[in-house]
């Protein structure tokens, strides 16, 4: 693979990123369909703690979000991952690794106490990410919900995501 960049996007990328999201998204049965639209509201509401894209030969490939998370202990920082996206034809190729453990690296960096997410249980492990039932919000599938502690802070209770997430902003 050519060289890969990792970088936080910038306004110009707001098109580009949208684009990725659609096309990762097609077709996909765990997909809403909405996945572009919950990053645009989370923009519009400033809760993009991190925007990270993956630029290859000068084309954007991929990108990742980071958003705000609640947990009802009230413990903080919390960031939700979601959704990542990379073009159909460089999915599985390393683009979608690296925007990962780049952001969790950066998350870590600011202090998170950890990271939240709903998806594919298979995957996620490879990043650390544990199935949290426990934890999960009542409005998120609990077999889908996954947990990375980046501290050793250990949550009690449950999690929420942005309100941007079910189309509020």
């Amino acid at each position: 693979m050519t060289e890969l960049h990792i970088r936080k996007e910038c306004a110009a990328d707001c098109d580009s990123i949208r684009s990725i999201t659609v096309s990762a998204f097609r077709g996909m049965p765990y997909a809403g369909g909405d996945e572009q639209d919950v990053i645009d509201r989370l923009r519009s509401a400033n809760a993009l703690t991190l925007s990270l894209i993956a630029v290859l030969e000068a084309e954007v490939v991929g990108h990742i979000a980071f958003s705000p998370a609640m947990a009802s202990d009230g413990s903080c920082p919390w960031f939700a991952l979601g959704p990542v996206s990379v073009i159909p034809e460089w999915q599985c190729k390393g683009v979608g690794r690296a925007l990962i453990e780049n952001g969790l690296a950066q998350l870590k960096s600011m202090n998170a106490l950890g990271c939240i997410l709903t998806g594919n249980p298979t995957y996620y492990k490879k990043f650390g990410f544990q199935l949290a039932q426990e934890n999960a919000p009542s409005s998120e599938p609990a077999e889908f919900f996954m947990l990375k502690q980046l501290s050793s802070s250990v949550p009690q209770g449950q999690f929420s995501f942005h309100k941007a997430f079910y189309g509020d902003a």
